[in-house]
């Protein structure tokens, strides 16, 4: 049975994935960037251990590279007695 376009199988659909680094990222992308909740994101912003955002017209952005740094001044290794303290 000759296939038409309507009758495609899964392995005849083509996907295009396009991976776009980008510097800026808005609230939601940038709690997900460093692996915590947007709730905790916002607890950590407003004391100052992840950096304040700035505006590009009504776009809040935060500055990937501020993430970094910000995020490497937290990451000081914590000593524990057993992983079970985190889980």
């Amino acid at each position: 049975m000759p296939r038409t376009k309507q009758g495609r199988d899964e392995a005849d659909t083509l996907i295009r994935l396009e991976v776009v680094p980008r510097r800026g990222l808005r609230r939601e992308e940038a709690a997900r960037y460093v692996g915590i909740s947007t709730t905790k994101f916002d607890a950590c912003v407003r004391d100052g251990r992840m950096p304040q955002p700035f505006k590009i017209d009504a776009c809040v952005i935060w500055d990937l590279r501020r993430l970094d740094a910000a995020f490497d001044a937290l990451s000081e290794p914590v000593e524990v007695d057993s992983w079970a303290d985190f889980v």
